[in-house]
This record gives C-alpha cells, sequence and structure tokens, in this order.
C-alpha cells in the first residue's frame, strides 16, 4: 500500500466500519455465484448464538509491534476453515483493502488493530465466494458459540480462541461499536467477518455480514 498523506489516522472503530461497507457492498459483492451464505435475515438482525459459560479468559500474549508476532494462518476446525494470511492496510478510500478477489482462499488481517493473542481485537476478513466455487470462509456461518478458532504466529506461537458469539447483522443496521468493540476490557479477543444473508442478485451483494466473535483461552 502506497504511504498514506500526513493527516489524523482514523480510529480502529471507524476503520471497521469503513472496511465493512467496503467489503459488504464491493469486493465481496462482485463476481457471486448467486448462491446464499447463512440464510436470510429479519428486517434488523439475526438472533446472535452466544456462549454463556465458556472457559475463562487466558491472560493476553505481549503486545509485541515486531513482524515475530504477526498472523501466519487462521483453522476453525469443526468447520474445516483454514487458510494463510496477508497483512491489510487502508487502500487510497481510506478503507481496510481486502485480500484480492483472485486470492479467494486468503485471509486478511488489519495490521492496524492488535496482534492476535494481545490484548484488544484482531479483525481478519474473507470471501465468502467466487463466481465458481466457494472461498475461504464459505462455511463461516455454521461455526458454533464454544468451537475454537486458531491463529498460528510467526513466532511460532499458537492463539487459541473460543468462540463466544456468531451473529449475522444486516448492513443496515451494522454498528461497528458494538461489532469490533471489546467485549470485556483486557481481554484478547478476535473477530472474523464474511458475506452473510440472501443473495441479492440485482445489486451483485448480500443483505449482510457473518460476524464471530471470541476471547483468548490458551496460547501455545
Amino acid at each position: 500500500m502506497a504511504a498514506e498523506p500526513a493527516r489524523r489516522r482514523p480510529s480502529p472503530v471507524t476503520v471497521a466500519a469503513w472496511a465493512a461497507l467496503l467489503l459488504g457492498l464491493w469486493l465481496w459483492g462482485r463476481g457471486l455465484d448467486g448462491g446464499e451464505a447463512g440464510g436470510t435475515l429479519s428486517d434488523a438482525a439475526a438472533g446472535a448464538q452466544v456462549l454463556r459459560d465458556g472457559p475463562p479468559a487466558a491472560r493476553p500474549l505481549p503486545g509485541r509491534p515486531d513482524a515475530d508476532a504477526v498472523p501466519a494462518g487462521v483453522a476453525v476446525p469443526s468447520v474445516g476453515v483454514a487458510g494463510p494470511v496477508v497483512g491489510r492496510g487502508l487502500d487510497e478510500d481510506g478503507a481496510v483493502a481486502a485480500p484480492p478477489f483472485g486470492n479467494a482462499n486468503e485471509i486478511g488481517w488489519y495490521r492496524g488493530g492488535a496482534r492476535p493473542g494481545a490484548a484488544g481485537v484482531a479483525v481478519f476478513v474473507g470471501h465468502v465466494d467466487t463466481r465458481a466455487k466457494p472461498a475461504v470462509f464459505y462455511r463461516l456461518g455454521d461455526v458454533r458459540p464454544g468451537e475454537e478458532v486458531t491463529v498460528t504466529r510467526a513466532d511460532g506461537r499458537t492463539a487459541v480462541f473460543t468462540v463466544e458469539r456468531v451473529e449475522t447483522v444486516a448492513k443496515d443496521d451494522f454498528d461497528a461499536q458494538r461489532v469490533y468493540g471489546q467485549h470485556k476490557r483486557g481481554r484478547a479477543e478476535i473477530r472474523l467477518l464474511t458475506c452473510g444473508g440472501a443473495y441479492e442478485p440485482g445489486e451483485r451483494t448480500y443483505t449482510g455480514n457473518v460476524v464471530v466473535s471470541g476471547y483468548l483461552t490458551r496460547a501455545t
């Protein structure tokens, strides 16, 4: 990404809102095959599935800024989701740059946010499908609370997150603070995002976003 002009940097929450809008209405809405991801939505948003009694949160890993702490891969073994991670910044329009649409099996990590496993929220985005086949996050909507997400880091450590919330949020009702803000202060958390809801052929986009939220429960 080219260097940005010297100006006030947008907050992570503002950037996340831009990311959802851009990815939902632009990149993820292009060249899709007309299927559905995650069913239909209500007028507002589908009811969230929430983990009521999960394992205790683990102490966050050190929030090192160096390259060794960046993510290398993400997997959700329960649904067969797995893919390599590429760091993404902001594009020339000030939005989070998603993985190239031709690299549909890559997962984008917003490198302006938290390192996975460090205190804060690490945000990952991915495509749900392409014109011809499912993409890396095609089964993200099948994830259930209590299942695990593993993130391997370049330093050889693996951060394991327990899913505590899965929801499909209508684009018209997308609340960036609620979706991307920390659920509990001081924890290491994760968000996985892709398209969801019904596919609208006329608009060539989906009506919402699937959002999977989790928190760090162990690290190896």
